[in-house]
C-alpha cells in the first residue's frame, strides 16, 4: 500500500496496532485521539484515507463526515464503531462514509478495505442526508456478526433503485427489513404497499397496485408461494414503463435460486427481483442476540405500564438453548406471555418452561446427549426434532439447502481454525479444491484471519 492514513480513535491500543500494521504495509500514518486534530489535518490537506471511530472525547465521528466531504471532496473515510447497530450502518452510509466496520473488527479485513480505499482515486461526491430526524428505535435488534453483515448490505442498497429479494425462515423479520429499507430511503415520503397473491388475482390487479404505490415501494409478500400465472403478471408489472415506477421488494421463505431450479419460480421473475439478495439469519444462527432481543421486548412491556421485569439466570439459559422454530416472532410472543403471567420482577426458569411447555421437548439443538454419540445419530436426532417442532405442518421449502449450509459453515470455520487460517492447508484437509474453498468462504460470509481480533 502507498499513501498516508489518518487514524482517529480514543483507544490507544487500537491506534498503536493500526499504526504498526499500516506502517509495515508501506503507509505513512498520523494517529490521534482527538477529532479536532483530525479535522485540522484534513483541512491542511493531509491524508489519503481516514479511519475514524464514532464516539470520541470531543465529538462524534459521523457528524464530521459532511465537513470532511466539504473540505476534501473524494477523501475516503472508513468508520469503525462499537455502537454496532443498524442505525450506525445506515448513518455511515447516508453520511457518505466509504466503508463501515463494527468493533471488534478483523485487522486483515480492515487492511484490505484500506488498500481498496487508497486505490480509489475519486470518492462519490453527494450531499449527506439529514440523519438528525431519524428514529433510533428500529425494530431490528442484533449485534452478532451475521446481523452486522446484514446491516451493511441494507445500508448500501437502501438508496438504490435495485429490486431487493429478502429471504429467510418465517418469523425472522423479513418484512421489518423491507420496511426499514423504505423508511430510510429517498422514497420514504411515498407509499409503502405490501401485496399478496390475492391482490393480483384479476387482470386489473397490477394496475390497481401501481396506482396505490405511486412511485413508492412495492413489497411482494412470499413470492415463492405465488402461482406461475400471477408471477407472469408481476413480470409484466415490473416491465411497465411510466412516470412513477416503484421500487420492488420481495420476501420469500426459501432461496429463490433453489426455487427457480425446482421450477417453482419463473426465471424471468427471479432475474428481475434478484438485483440484491438479503439472507435473514434464523435466530438459532445468532443465539448471542437472544439476551439483547429479550431485553428489548421486556423493555417494550415496561414502556406500556407493566412492572419492570428481567430473566433469572435459569430462565435466560432456557431462552438461550431453546431452538426457536418460530424465530424472533416466537421469542417476542413468549416474552409477551411472560409479561402477562409472571408474578414477580424476576422471571423464573419454571415460568419460562410453562410458557414454552406447549412446544415439544426443551432439549437444546446445540450439544450431543453423550460424548460417544456418533455424528450421524446426532444429526438424525436434530433433524427429527426439527420436524417435530413444526408439529403437523411441514417446514418451509428449501430444507435440503438450509441443512447443508448449517453443516457446511461450521465445518469450514472449524477446519480453518484448526489450520490457523491457512486456506491451502484447509482445502487439503477438507479434500476440496482451493478455489472451491474460496467460493464457499465468500458465499457463507466466513471471516478468515490468522490474527486475533481487536477488542
Amino acid at each position: 500500500m502507498d499513501g498516508t492514513v489518518l487514524v482517529a480513535d480514543d483507544d490507544r491500543t487500537i491506534r498503536t496496532v493500526l499504526t504498526q500494521a499500516l506502517t509495515r504495509a508501506g503507509c505513512k500514518v498520523h494517529a490521534t485521539s482527538s477529532l479536532t486534530t483530525l479535522m485540522r489535518w484534513v483541512s491542511e490537506g493531509k491524508g489519503d484515507v481516514v479511519i475514524s471511530d464514532v464516539v470520541m472525547p470531543d465529538g462524534n465521528g459521523l457528524e464530521m463526515l459532511p465537513k470532511i466531504a466539504q473540505d476534501r471532496p473524494g477523501l475516503p473515510v472508513i468508520v469503525i464503531s462499537a455502537q454496532n447497530t443498524i442505525m450506525t450502518a445506515i448513518k455511515a452510509a447516508e453520511a457518505e462514509a466509504y466503508d463501515y466496520l463494527p468493533k471488534p473488527f478483523d485487522l486483515p479485513d480492515l487492511m484490505k478495505r484500506t488498500a481498496r480505499a487508497l486505490e480509489m482515486k475519486q470518492h462519490r461526491a453527494a450531499p449527506a442526508a439529514d440523519v438528525q430526524e431519524r428514529p433510533e428505535d428500529l425494530p431490528l435488534v442484533g449485534r452478532t456478526a451475521v446481523m452486522q453483515s446484514l446491516y451493511r448490505v441494507v445500508a448500501r442498497v437502501m438508496n438504490t433503485d435495485l429490486p431487493v429479494l429478502i429471504w429467510g425462515e418465517s418469523g425472522t423479520g423479513k418484512s421489518l427489513i423491507a420496511r426499514a429499507i423504505h423508511d430510510f430511503s429517498d422514497r420514504r415520503t411515498l407509499p409503502f404497499v405490501t401485496v399478496t397473491s390475492a391482490d393480483l388475482q384479476d387482470l386489473e390487479g397490477p394496475a390497481r397496485v401501481l396506482a396505490r404505490v405511486k412511485g413508492g415501494t412495492l413489497m411482494i409478500d412470499e413470492i415463492s408461494d405465488i402461482s406461475e400465472e400471477i408471477q407472469a403478471r408481476i413480470v409484466r408489472m415490473m416491465d411497465t414503463p411510466g412516470e412513477h415506477v416503484p421500487r420492488f421488494l420481495a420476501t420469500s421463505q426459501m432461496d429463490l435460486a433453489v426455487a427457480m431450479e425446482d421450477g417453482r419460480v419463473r426465471k424471468d421473475l427471479y432475474y428481475r427481483l434478484s438485483g440484491a439478495t438479503l439472507n435473514v439469519p434464523a435466530l438459532r444462527e445468532r443465539v448471542d442476540d437472544i439476551p439483547l432481543l429479550t431485553e428489548h421486548f421486556l423493555s417494550r412491556l415496561d414502556m406500556s405500564g407493566g412492572v419492570q421485569r428481567a430473566l433469572s439466570a435459569a430462565a435466560a439459559e432456557i431462552f438461550r438453548t431453546y431452538s426457536w422454530p418460530g424465530n424472533v416472532r416466537q421469542l417476542e410472543n413468549a416474552v409477551r406471555r411472560l409479561g402477562l403471567t409472571s408474578r414477580a420482577a424476576e422471571i423464573t426458569g419454571s415460568e419460562v418452561e410453562s410458557v414454552l411447555g406447549s412446544q415439544p421437548d426443551l432439549e437444546p439443538l446445540r450439544g450431543g446427549r453423550t460424548d460417544s454419540e456418533k455424528l450421524n445419530a446426532s444429526v438424525a436426532r436434530h433433524l427429527k426434532r426439527y420436524f417435530d417442532l413444526h408439529g403437523n405442518i411441514l417446514p418451509p421449502p428449501g430444507l435440503y439447502g438450509r441443512i447443508l449450509r448449517e453443516v457446511e459453515a461450521p465445518l469450514i470455520e472449524i477446519a480453518l481454525d484448526a489450520t490457523g487460517g491457512n486456506q491451502a492447508k484447509c482445502a487439503d484437509l477438507l479434500g476440496i479444491n482451493r478455489n472451491t474453498l474460496r467460493k464457499k468462504i465468500t458465499e457463507l460470509d466466513i471471516q478468515v484471519t490468522r490474527r486475533r481480533k481487536l477488542m
